[in-house]
């Protein structure tokens, strides 16, 4: 284990995050807020601390396998959210450090649980970080940091694989850093499009940026307490329809980029995500027929939660808690389901459940013909068994981990609906559950320790398990230092 290079890592990260905190600070200073200190304190503890990683842990060699990847990958999230919740507990807007830390690890993971009673009582400084949060986690810190460093070895693919959704990561281009410049270009561009849209429907410059890092993250923090309710009609459709077209793989943008439309519109993976969307929306309307008579209201209503569930943003425009159940079941169903590998979406992830099915097909038919050779073909490519193997092995440990945080959180004293919910929607980074965490409610009501462990969920939702697990490994940490 290349320890120095773990810890010069995470150490420019921390500093990075200090960077990261500026625009809000300016916020704070524009708006006259209280929370100017509180900025100004955190942004010198992350330097501090963050400068001293950097310069005690300095590696003699840069190279990286994959158990640093992993190491680096779940310290650097789990620093950044203990360093982000500072404003916030500084402050003394959220004075618990536990809560500061739930919301700040909501942020990041793009999660959008809140223990916030009434969000509006923010300053608008800490409202722009606790959504720029969701932004910057969107797509990946440490993928942010690369594109900015050039002292990365091309071997940093562990990395953006380890912190990537996904069943598996590939480069866009030769060099690791070109791709993550790519990724954060489009990324970029669709988040300026985003809020020029919004701008053009009326909506306010600091409430369009606000909604725009929420949808462009797949986040869901908003600024009002009803979350997206209050916002117009035109607004509810432009956020909807960009919740849809985040959770798209990041990879098809880039080939319509390079004009390869063929290959992006036989993605499997897209017409999959578009049946599944259309399906849950046409169930919801028939569903919702006699509660909403109007029909545009209908169909925008269906067609927002959907979005926002199976893109596990969690904004809502309507307490979905009060629908009848089988439409709550779909809704339930879809955030087991997460939106495609590659976006900014979390949960199981399309390409999962289509090899899964694929894997079924394949077994069925060994078992009819032991002695064919089945091969298993994805996205026009055989699939190979490692790959098979890994999402197995990803089903089984993603059932076990959720089980065991379920049955953790459970010594709380709320309805099973609630308790299970609340896991569902923190493992796949979503933030509204059902019944006590609904879309008009939050997780305020919960013991510390259980919010410990949906945040624990909401990390290990967003790397994917695999991170955090080696990482708590002790032979991860033995072997060859440097």
């Amino acid at each position: 284990m290349n320890r120095r290079m773990v810890c010069h890592t995470v150490g420019l990260i921390v500093l990075l995050e200090a960077v990261l905190m500026l625009p809000s600070l300016v916020t704070s200073l524009i708006y006259k807020n209280s929370c100017i200190q509180a900025f100004i304190w955190s942004i010198l503890i992350a330097l501090l601390l963050g400068g001293a990683m950097v310069a005690v842990a300095r590696p003699r060699t840069k190279v990286l396998y994959a158990k640093e990847g992993f190491a680096i990958t779940s310290l650097a999230w789990l620093f950044v959210s203990l360093v982000g919740a500072l404003p916030f507990f500084l402050s003394k807007q959220i004075p618990n450090f536990i809560d500061a830390f739930f919301e700040t690890v909501s942020g990041f993971t793009t999660t959008g649980a809140s223990i916030l009673n009434d969000v509006t009582a923010l300053d608008k400084g800490l409202l722009f970080w606790r959504s720029f949060t969701h932004w910057v986690g969107g797509m990946g810190v440490l993928v942010f940091l690369m594109v900015f460093l050039s002292s990365f070895s091309d071997r940093t693919i562990h990395i953006i694989r380890a912190e990537m959704p996904g069943p598996t990561v590939g480069k866009l281009l030769p060099k690791v850093k070109d791709t993550a410049k790519i990724l954060y270009i489009i990324y970029l561009v669709m988040t300026a499009l985003l809020v020029i849209a919004l701008l053009l429907s009326k909506m306010p410059l600091f409430d369009s940026l606000i909604h725009a890092f929420g949808t462009a993250g797949t986040g869901g923090f908003g600024i009002y307490s009803d979350s997206a309710a209050s916002l117009t009609a035109a607004q509810q459709w432009i956020i909807a329809i960009g919740m849809l077209l985040f959770g798209i793989n990041f990879n098809l943008y880039y080939l319509i980029l390079i004009r390869r439309f063929r290959s992006a519109i036989r993605s499997t993976e897209l017409w999959v995500y578009f049946g599944l969307v259309a399906s849950a929306v046409t169930l919801c309307c028939i569903n919702l027929s006699n509660v909403y008579h109007n029909i545009s209201d209908l169909i925008r209503h269906s067609f927002f939660q959907v979005s926002s569930i199976v893109t596990t943003t969690g904004f809502s425009t309507v307490d979905f808690n009060l629908w009848p159940n089988l439409s709550k079941t779909v809704l339930l169903l879809l955030m087991f389901f997460g939106a495609c590998a590659g976006s900014t979406a979390g949960g199981f992830k399309i390409s999962r459940v289509i090899l899964l099915f694929k894997n079924c097909g394949a077994e069925f038919r060994h078992l009819l013909h032991p002695r064919s050779i089945n091969v298993l073909r994805f996205e026009g490519k055989s699939v190979e068994s490692e790959t098979r193997k890994s999402v197995t092995g990803y089903l089984a440990l993603y059932t076990l981990c959720f089980f065991i945080i379920f049955f953790l959180v459970s010594f709380d004293s709320f309805d099973i609906e609630t308790n299970f919910s609340a896991v569902a929607a923190c493992f796949n980074n979503i933030g509204p559950g059902l019944g006590g965490v609904g879309p008009m409610s939050n997780y305020a009501a919960y013991s510390g320790f259980s919010k410990i462990m949906l945040s624990l969920a909401m990390l290990l939702g967003r790397l994917e398990i695999w991170p955090i697990i080696m990482t708590l490994v002790p032979s991860t940490w033995r072997g060859w230092r440097a």
